[in-house]
Formats: structure tokens, C-alpha cells, sequence
């Protein structure tokens, strides 16, 4: 009897511990990147289509792991001369096709449904390039469906890419970000 009570306490134990281990799928039709980038005289806006993302994480361990990969060449501001030359000049989109996040780690709790704000820490690739970056992310869950939001700045310029300013036309060094990930969560 004992065997058998050991045996389901194990077994429960178990799928407890393998519950907390999930995918997030992304939705590349419902998910985006923004940009915002401060000149002189305009603020430029645009868009960049999230090619696919897998993020596989644990809520007992803190441990996550994946990527997301945006396409460098799907960059829009509504002004098809400027794209040109960012998807060119700055993205090098032919030679750097992807540009992606891969997280390592995160601090804080995720729930199993809900909101909840955590830290996200991982490698941001650019240009081939890999950069360590902490982001504070907002994630939501209801039921099987999920969307994690982010804000952050990324210093391209710092980061080797060319400022895109010519004469009186000056571009910040930094481009603000917010990251729209929606998709569905499986165990």
C-alpha cells in the first residue's frame, strides 16, 4: 500500500513539475515591431513583421529559452525612399536577413493566467552582432492564448550601424522599440 500511495504522490509530483514547463508560439499575423526614432524634423515611425518566435519557458526555475526573429527587410515608415535606404544602407538587409532576440534568463513570476511584469535578459543580434539586453516585459495569459509586450531602446548607432542624418537632417543615435508578441501556449 505504501508502494502505492509513494507511486501517485511521485506521479503527481511529476506532472506538476512538467506543467510548469511551456511554449510560447508566436503569431507572426498578430505580432509587430515599432520603432520611433527622433530627428530633427519628424519623429519617424515604422514597422517591422516578426518572421516567426518560439520561447520555451519553466515558472519553477526561472529559465527560459528561444529566439524571435523579425525580417530585417520588412522595415516600413511610410515613406518608400527612406525604407529603401534604411533596409539597405543601415540594415544591410541583404546581407543580415534577420535581426533576433534570444532570451536566457528572466527574473520575476509568470502565473498561470493573468498579467504579470517580468525581466527578461538574453541576446539581441544585429547586424550579426550579439548584444546582451535586459528588458522589462509585460506578459498576459487567458487560457491558451498569450501576448508579451516590450518597451525598450536600442542604441544602434553604438551597436555599428550608420546614423542615417544628412545636412540639416539629424537622426538620434538610439531607436525606442515596443516589441508586440502574440501567440498561444502549450505544455
Amino acid at each position: 500500500m505504501k508502494f502505492f500511495a509513494s507511486l501517485a504522490l511521485a506521479i503527481t509530483l511529476l506532472t506538476t513539475a512538467l506543467a510548469q514547463h511551456q511554449t510560447f508560439t508566436i503569431n507572426p499575423d498578430t505580432s509587430d515591431v515599432e520603432i520611433k526614432l527622433n530627428t530633427t524634423h519628424e519623429v519617424v515611425n515604422g514597422t517591422f513583421h516578426i518572421q516567426s518566435g518560439t520561447i520555451d519557458f519553466d515558472r519553477t526555475a526561472s529559465h527560459i529559452s528561444g529566439i524571435v526573429i523579425v525580417a530585417a527587410a520588412t522595415g516600413k515608415t511610410g515613406n518608400g525612399s527612406r525604407d529603401k535606404k534604411m533596409n539597405r544602407d543601415i540594415l544591410k538587409a541583404d546581407q543580415f536577413a534577420t535581426v533576433t532576440f534570444a532570451p536566457k534568463s528572466y527574473t520575476g513570476t509568470i502565473p498561470t493566467s493573468g498579467d504579470s511584469t517580468i525581466q527578461v535578459s538574453g541576446v539581441f543580434t544585429l547586424l550579426s552582432t550579439p548584444h546582451d539586453l535586459t528588458i522589462p516585459m509585460l506578459i498576459h495569459i487567458d487560457g491558451p492564448k498569450a501576448t508579451a509586450k516590450a518597451q525598450f531602446v536600442v542604441p544602434y548607432v553604438k551597436w555599428g550601424l550608420k546614423n542615417p542624418s544628412f545636412l540639416i537632417w539629424k537622426a538620434d543615435n538610439d531607436v525606442a522599440i515596443d516589441l508586440n508578441l502574440a501567440g498561444q501556449i502549450a505544455n
